[in-house]
């Protein structure tokens, strides 16, 4: 699957902005129809501190080298140091083996600033970040993006700008994935190295979310700069295709149990359809045992009385309450989707005067 990976790098013993090491690492796997957009965007940054440019060729087979050779006077006549490396074997070794290749053997201490092959930064995005980066030294910094072309992932992409900075936190659980999507990170390398490394699991594995759910772990924080930085394009040969949703699925479930349902002693899930008993039929038998009852709005679920589930022959069947969501008691674990109900599960959620983050989490 074709990846690109910028990481900036800079300088941590520098004492003024016109002194910092700054630079660019980008690998490169096929990246030929993508790449004078995003050289260009390099050579845009408005970051006044001195730069450099490492690309790492990893096999393509494509005319990637070609554009890369041809950029090196444009960024020479800028005084931007542009160094080329790679391998020619008959397989790519992959996006996490070069960006950890790049992050431990770079000559210069690092803040990675990472974005897709076919993305585009925007000429603000360097020096916002990382003036956030300063102020948050152990956070993931995003940033708002454009996504092309225009009107595809409307719902996602509405999400990703709208979010606000609690439910950066309160809303890691979502079918979405990370709260600040990967190609807009940027961190110190402090924090990225003490994180790190990526899995390595190869292709289909999220390293992404597991990144992200570490960070998490590790008391790291999530931010925002609110401007677009990023034009953030969507087609089918994108990475994320390549991970199957039950693996994400697990792992967010998994995450859910660690972190939410390990402290509460009780909890409602909120829709008894599809999503709801899904859940609940991945959950622990601990956390199983937890479940006070499913809520809805849909009068059929509800007059059904109950839910069964029978997964064991050695295990009673549990006979689980469906009720009204008035009737039923926080914390919930929100099973229904994010804006998609033209505002009624928000305004239902609003009504009962409940906080996000305390009395409910969203997990669809």
């Amino acid at each position: 699957m074709l990846q690109l990976f910028r990481f900036c790098i800079i300088s941590d013993t520098c004492t003024s902005n016109n002194s910092l090491r700054f630079s660019v690492i980008i690998p490169v796997h096929n990246a030929s129809c993508w790449l004078e957009e995003c050289l260009q965007a390099v050579l845009n940054q408005d970051f006044t501190g001195s730069l450099e440019l490492s690309v790492y060729d990893d096999a393509s087979t494509d005319a990637s080298r070609a554009v890369l050779e041809s950029w090196k006077e444009k960024f020479e006549a800028k005084a931007v140091s542009m160094v080329i490396s790679g391998h020619h074997s008959a397989q790519p070794r992959g996006g996490a083996s070069n960006r950890m290749l790049f992050v431990w053997f770079t000559r210069v201490p690092l803040c990675p600033v990472r974005v897709s092959q076919d993305d585009v930064m925007l000429s603000q995005r360097v020096s916002l970040q990382y003036a956030a980066a300063l102020l948050q030294p152990h956070a993931l910094i995003g940033c708002g993006v454009r996504r092309v072309p225009e009107g595809s992932t409307e719902r996602y992409t509405r999400w990703i700008n709208s979010i606000t900075p609690e439910q950066l936190l309160t809303q890691v659980y979502t079918s979405h994935g990370p709260t600040v999507i990967m190609p807009t990170w940027f961190c110190s390398r402090d924090w990225f190295c003490q994180v790190g490394p990526f899995d390595e699991g190869g292709k289909g594995v999220p390293e992404d979310l597991l990144f992200f759910y570490q960070s998490l772990r590790q008391g790291g924080g999530v931010a925002r700069v609110e401007q677009c930085m990023l034009v953030y394009r969507y087609h089918e040969q994108a990475a994320t295709h390549s991970v199957l949703e039950e693996t994400i699925w697990k792992l967010r479930v998994d995450f859910l149990q660690e972190r939410v349902l390990s402290q509460w002693e009780s909890f409602t899930i909120w829709n008894a359809g599809k999503q709801g008993r899904k859940l609940y039929r991945s959950l622990s038998p601990a956390n199983q045992k937890k479940v006070r009852a499913f809520c809805d709005v849909d009068e059929n679920k509800i007059q059904k009385g109950f839910y069964t589930y029978q997964d064991s022959k050695e295990r009673p069947k549990p006979r689980i309450p469906v009720l009204h969501y008035r009737e039923a008691s926080s914390p919930f674990i929100i099973c229904v989707k994010l804006d998609m109900t033209e505002g009624v599960l928000e305004n239902n959620l609003k009504s009962l005067q409940l906080t996000e983050g305390v009395d409910y989490y969203h997990f669809n």
